[in-house]
């Protein structure tokens, strides 16, 4: 099965305790592809400017990511900057040049329209409505940020109504709510349309709602972290791309995938960038899965 991703890429700099790195391949699309394309076919649509390096191209084509549905026009790539501090849960955003990107609408090649898993990656609601309306998926889900909860509430409440899941951090709930209490919180997210809410907590994991059960992930534990950037995008990569993998939607399944999701992001911490990702092998993901079973078994 194939998942069609449609998000941001992007030229990212970024400085954490463990060093600085320059103008790297970075973006929503960019991680969440990565991630899935170790499970299954990936479409990536999105835009780049003429100074987007052909190596990062060649990378992501090196993986079997179909890039028919990434644009390649005048202009400058989308870029942010931010510095983590000591305690990497806290980042500061230095810059952010849309570039290229502010005048994105997404135009999907037939491949991706076909795809029958679909992610709407962190853009504007109303191009998510476009992408929905190019779009027959059998199962969405999407990417949001307390911007769009703020000063686009109405397009996002239409997007909502017609996903299937949605990957959303503790803040977000309690933004998009008004709720304390992410069981409560999470419910009335349900509500809005999407049947499967995954509501990510950083390092101490996630909580995923659905079929009326609750599943409570940890964390990978890590000792070394490096960059944490674009960890949330792989999660979301792993859990879709081992949906596909199954093309199964029931709850053990969703609950794996979970799991999975975990497995993929603790990879992206070690390394700056989607390094890891680019380097991580099937063999590399059973292992740290096993030891994910390991972690929780009681």
């Amino acid at each position: 099965m194939s998942i069609t991703v449609v998000g941001s890429v992007a030229l990212d700099t970024v400085e954490t305790p463990a060093g600085r790195n320059e103008e790297g391949l970075g973006g929503a699309a960019t991680y969440f592809s990565l991630s899935a394309a170790h499970y299954a076919q990936v479409h990536l649509v999105g835009v780049v400017g003429e100074d987007f390096p052909q190596a990062h191209v060649d990378l992501l084509q090196a993986h079997g990511i179909h890039l028919e549905g990434l644009e390649r026009v005048p202009g400058r790539t989308f870029r942010w900057a931010g510095r983590y501090h000591e305690d990497v849960n806290e980042r500061d955003t230095l810059d952010t040049q849309l570039n290229v990107f502010e005048n994105f609408h997404p135009r999907l090649p037939e491949p991706a329209r076909e795809a029958p898993y679909l992610f709407l990656g962190n853009i504007h609601p109303s191009l998510q409505l476009e992408v929905l309306n190019q779009a027959n998926p059998v199962f969405t889900a999407l990417d949001t940020m307390n911007l769009w909860i703020d000063t686009t509430r109405e397009e996002l409440s239409q997007v909502l109504a017609r996903t299937d899941a949605i990957i959303i951090n503790d803040a977000e709930v309690k933004q998009l709510t008004g709720r304390a209490n992410l069981i409560r919180g999470a419910q009335e997210v349900a509500a809005l349309g999407p049947r499967v809410v995954v509501v990510k907590k950083g390092e101490h994991g996630c909580l995923l709602f659905a079929g009326g059960t609750v599943f409570s992930a940890p964390a990978f534990p890590l000792e070394n972290v490096v960059d944490p950037t674009g960890a949330g995008d792989a999660f979301a990569g792993g859990f879709m791309g081992f949906i596909a993998q199954k093309n199964r939607l029931d709850t053990a399944t969703l609950r794996q995938a979970v799991i999975h999701g975990s497995v993929v992001a603790s990879f992206v911490c070690e390394d700056f960038g989607p390094a890891a990702l680019a380097a991580l092998t099937a063999e590399g993901i059973a292992g740290r899965f096993e030891e994910f079973k390991a972690l929780v078994d009681f």
